[in-house]
């Protein structure tokens, strides 16, 4: 977006000054005795100082207060926030919940923190191993607080309205059909511009990476030059009312006071960086003679497990692309899986259901939970004539898929009142076309 820079590529090791203050970064080292401008070193890691170099997350930040300066924190209410996975009765059922409730500005001011409502998740913060599913629902921006999350990373995927996040590494614009991905203690605050709506994709003890490509080879799916991370900008500004750094630590919500702003950082270099990523750079990989790929051809990130090939999480996503295979059923097939497979969407109507799955809603198909093409969807692909076509047209759906057996939340199935009870008839219809007295048509 126009007014906005950014530094290209994913992981890349980056460095950048605010151009207010000329060589703020230091020559030759990291930890002066005395910094440029008289600013204090601070390095930030995302992962163990004795990881592998490929592996190896960590920036150095150089800001006019360091992050120490604040009082103790304190606990606050977490609202709809939670990791209490056991608060309902599991549930198997195909689930789908309705377009989120956004809060109407007039009725109730609700910005990002207190607009997070968790929907389903899995694993131990404290363990660090598992996810978190959220949304957030909101209409006003972060006014002196920022968050900050001590558990994983956030994917945020945006769907209604475009936020602005302000981060210690600089200012990122982000807009439906957009990603941003926060990495664990990155403290950052968001401004919104009306009724704003989005996903979130949580990890515990893992950070996302471009997944494997194979045989596809050197390029394809999402290319590494396509991620922007932004560039330093400060703000030195005292908040004599106090400024809240509120940090999510084991779950739960904390808060803090300060004098000053966090993000102070005049400049920073390393590898450890907020990024964004536009899904229409996506470049597609497709079945063009017949059957199908499976969907992990769609993906954009993944976290990975300690098992080879097993995601914790993978983002997944289904943009418009050409349709060619013959004797084929193009849709998504029927399914079931031992991953978990959690569906929101951004715009436009997913191709396996037309009706009923809607833009800012979601669904849930948890492990060996059968799924796939509604009654009509079916009924009409088995007898379309199977030409060339343009596929999710004007459409955006993702998926977050992971190996985790992931538990409902109370908000999800109750409190939110947005679940579709009657999601389970639209597989009512289907009707059974056996025939036993068929037989191969000669040629």
């Amino acid at each position: 977006m126009a007014g906005f820079k950014y530094m290209s590529g994913f992981g890349n090791e980056f460095s950048s000054e605010d151009p207010r203050c000329p060589g703020s970064l230091p020559e030759g080292q990291n930890n002066p005795q005395v910094c440029p401008y008289g600013l204090y070193a601070e390095q930030l890691s995302g992962s163990a100082f004795t990881c592998p170099r490929p592996a190896n997350k960590r920036s150095w930040l150089y800001r006019i207060l360091p992050s120490v300066k604040h009082k103790p924190f304190t606990a606050v209410p977490c609202g709809n926030l939670t990791e209490n996975w056991n608060e309902v009765e599991p549930d198997p059922n195909q689930l789908r919940w309705l377009p989120f409730t956004i809060p109407k500005s007039t009725e109730k001011k609700v910005d990002f923190v207190a607009g997070l409502h968790t929907v389903c998740g899995a694993g131990d913060a404290k363990s660090r191993n598992g996810i978190g599913i959220h949304v957030y629902t909101c209409n006003t921006s972060m006014v002196d607080r920022c968050f900050n999350n001590s558990d994983g990373d956030f994917l945020i995927v945006p769907q209604q309205g475009k936020i602005l996040i302000t981060t210690e590494f600089g200012k990122i614009m982000v807009e439906p059909n957009e990603i941003c991905v926060l990495q664990q203690g990155m403290r950052f605050s968001v401004d919104v511009f009306g009724e704003t709506r989005g996903y979130i994709l949580e990890v515990y003890g893992a950070h996302f990476e471009l997944p494997d490509l194979g045989p596809i080879g050197a390029n394809g799916l999402a290319n590494p030059r396509d991620f922007l991370c932004p560039v330093a900008w400060y703000e030195d500004r005292t908040v004599a009312t106090g400024y809240t750094v509120i940090n999510k630590y084991q779950g739960k919500l904390f808060s803090c006071q300060q004098g000053f702003s966090p993000f102070n950082v005049v400049a920073w270099h390393g590898n450890y960086t907020p990024y964004k990523y536009n899904l229409e750079n996506f470049m597609v990989i497709n079945a063009v003679a017949f059957d199908h790929a499976d969907p992990s051809i769609f993906t954009v990130l993944t976290a990975k497990s300690t098992r080879p090939g097993v995601a914790i999480a993978d983002f997944v996503i289904f943009p418009p692309r050409w349709g060619v295979a013959d004797r084929t059923f193009r849709p998504p097939y029927y399914h079931r899986n031992c991953m978990s497979e959690f569906m929101g969407l951004i715009k436009g109507h997913y191709e396996a259901k037309e009706e009923g799955f809607q833009p800012g809603g979601a669904s849930l198909h948890s492990a060996m939970t059968p799924h796939g093409p509604d009654a009509e969807c079916f009924e009409k692909n088995s007898a379309a004539e199977l030409q060339p076509e343009r596929v999710a047209e004007g459409t955006m759906a993702f998926m977050f898929e992971s190996s985790f057996s992931m538990a409902v939340t109370k908000w999800g199935l109750q409190t939110c009142q947005k679940l579709d009870k009657s999601y389970y008839q639209c597989w009512e219809s289907l009707r059974s076309h056996f025939n036993p007295n068929w037989k191969p048509s000669k040629k």
